[in-house]
């Protein structure tokens, strides 16, 4: 061990003291006095689930954090992390952001059905005898990263643009920024349904497919340039067909719901619906762009 390398304990992680230190320290450089919503970004295993949440729910009693997100976390623990709070009188998490696209839809199989099991819970007002409607269930926010693949999802023709520009594309997980067959696979089969709707761009396909998935999803879409904002926004306008996105998920690459979710598939193709028949409750939907 070096000797003149300083050492300090607990100045990172989940443990209360890192999280406070974090906290406190932030808020002086944002000269502020509260963080609107604070990231757990990855789950600290040497920590307790007890001892983080009570910790994050100090800096809520506190009036330092108002809401409470994580990420890139198992959904064992962030269900395990939601019960306690629940149990216990504590803030639970509202939000969890992750790695979801057409190009890796492994946030299905665990992340969503945690989200809408592990969500809180609203109360509808009706106004004409002013009674609340009973307290309905709603999951976590969803903000997706690499929804765009890392600005892999794009047109031949601009793959071709930037090979003649010298332009390239993000390079930030590895030297290479061309797209791999199965990249231009997918960006092929966006652009065959932007076709077929009228849209102008791919990458405003790639974002509405996430967006009708499920309810209560926010995008993070990076870029540098005004009109790869202008470009993204035409999803809004943008309504997918369940044929358009079971075209779109048949291009990528194969996506397995694994056991022993597999089954409970109602497909008809696993064991469970095969055996008898059942009515599943339908989940919630996510909101269309409003009909004009």
């Amino acid at each position: 061990m070096d000797p003149n390398v300083k050492r300090i304990a607990n100045y990172t992680g989940g443990n209360v003291k890192s999280l406070h230190m974090s906290v406190r320290d932030s808020l002086k450089k944002l000269r502020t006095d509260y963080i609107d919503l604070l990231y757990i970004h990855w789950w600290d295993f040497d920590v307790t689930i007890k001892e983080v949440m009570d910790g994050l729910h100090n800096l809520v009693a506190a009036g330092k954090v108002l809401y409470l997100g994580i990420s890139d976390s198992p959904a064992w623990v962030v269900s395990q992390a939601n019960q306690y709070a629940k149990m216990a009188g504590k803030s639970p998490f509202v939000v969890y952001q992750g790695k979801w696209g057409l190009a890796d839809r492994s946030f299905e199989r665990d992340i969503i059905p945690m989200a809408r099991a592990n969500g809180t819970f609203s109360k509808s007002f009706f106004a004409s005898n002013r009674q609340y409607l009973p307290r309905t269930p709603v999951g976590l926010a969803l903000p997706p990263w690499n929804v765009l693949g890392g600005g892999r999802i794009r047109t031949d023709e601009e793959e071709e643009r930037r090979e003649k520009t010298g332009e390239k594309g993000r390079q930030l997980f590895g030297p290479e920024w061309k797209r791999t067959p199965e990249e231009v696979k997918i960006s092929r089969a966006l652009e065959k349904i932007a076709k077929e709707i009228g849209a102008k761009n791919i990458t405003a396909v790639a974002i509405a497919y996430v967006m009708q998935k499920t309810p209560y999803v926010f995008p993070i879409i990076g870029g540098h340039r005004i009109e790869q904002l202008e470009q993204n926004l035409e999803l809004l306008e943008i309504t997918l067909t369940p044929e358009q996105i079971k075209f779109l998920e048949s291009e990528a690459p194969p996506f397995d719901l694994g056991f022993p979710i597999e089954l409970y598939d109602p497909d008809g193709k696993s064991l469970i619906p095969n055996i008898a028949y059942y009515q599943r409750m339908p989940d919630l939907q996510p909101l269309g762009p409003a009909a004009k």
